[in-house]
């Protein structure tokens, strides 16, 4: 059963402190949740570093985020395609010479029910390539920094990982056969949450300090299921965002800016909407089911994907 620590509201932005000096990193901040996550960071006296694929989405978001909270609004934005490992390697090298610390990292971007194969630049399945690969990346590129501030990782996951095959389909990670939208993008935010536990794992074994934090946006009114998805999944979406079971993108934000903010929360742990199926409802901790844990699985996973990426962790 799904619980929350935080009473029958659930957590909410009122719980941050003023966030002056504290700087955060976000993925895929122009829309959606992460616009909406900036925003509640920039109101809390924030420094926000956007990292984005686009250079017009982001300059018209920092227009309106200065437009909302003044000239002298601290964001930014770095530009970075997940998709392309070249950009996210320039992209770090921006922030590492322009961010002089970083408190925390929100790996907030997704791609979604992409309706046929696609790929990335670097011959990936579009879905793990981007969700999985791009970030794995972006946080190795960016781990000492972070630690130097002591400083999070946030990892936004999706109810998706428990949706698919509950397991990593190692033998064709493209899914050369058998691609299906929902089953291969279950696969990446399942890959995510992998990483996530045995980043956990491996911090603590080698005695650092970051900490790394997992949640979902439950269901949200964002961009995320794009106009390419299977014609089915776009039709149910129309109609389930406008019910009562779809929540806002800025109520889809809490979770991460709680992952990313909040004083003593569990690693291990889950964290979203705790309401029915948890699409909606107060935040707290959800169920976490096993597959996610899998030592074995993600230890293999984390091999792979420092080949996939040519890049070894330094953790």
């Amino acid at each position: 059963m799904s619980t929350t620590q935080f009473g029958k509201q659930g957590w909410t932005p009122a719980r941050t402190n003023n966030l002056s000096g504290k700087t955060f990193l976000i993925t895929g901040a122009n829309a959606g949740a992460g616009f909406e996550a900036s925003k509640i960071l920039l109101e809390k006296g924030a420094t926000v570093v956007m990292l984005n694929r686009s250079d017009d989405r982001s300059k018209q978001a920092i227009d309106d985020l200065k437009g909302e909270f003044g000239a002298d609004a601290r964001v930014t934005y770095v530009k970075m395609d997940l998709g392309n490992l070249a950009s996210v390697r320039t992209a770090a090298e921006e922030v590492l010479a322009t961010v002089p610390a970083i408190d925390v990292l929100i790996c907030n971007a997704a791609v979604a029910q992409v309706a046929k194969q696609e790929f990335t630049k670097d011959g990936f399945e579009s879905q793990l390539g981007i969700n999985h690969y791009g970030h794995f990346l972006l946080c190795n590129l960016l781990f000492d920094r972070i630690e130097e501030s002591k400083g999070r990782i946030v990892v936004v996951a999706s109810m998706g990982y428990n949706m698919g095959l509950k397991t990593i389909k190692f033998d064709d990670l493209n899914f050369d056969e058998g691609y299906e939208a929902n089953t291969v993008y279950s696969q990446s935010k399942l890959a995510q949450m992998m990483f996530a536990y045995e980043l956990q794992r491996r911090i603590k074994s080698a005695g650092k300090q970051t900490k790394v934090y997992v949640c979902h946006p439950g269901a949200s009114k964002t961009s995320l299921i794009r106009k390419d998805a299977p014609f089915v999944t776009r039709l149910s979406w129309a109609i389930m965002s406008r019910l009562p079971i779809v929540q806002s993108a800025e109520r889809g934000a809490y979770p991460e800016v709680m992952c990313a903010t909040e004083p003593g929360l569990k690693q291990q742990a889950f964290y979203g909407p705790t309401g029915m199926m948890q699409w909606t409802g107060p935040v707290g901790e959800c169920k976490l089911e096993d597959h996610p844990l899998d030592e074995a699985i993600a230890k293999r996973l984390w091999k792979v994907s420092e080949e996939a990426v040519d890049s070894t962790f330094n953790v």
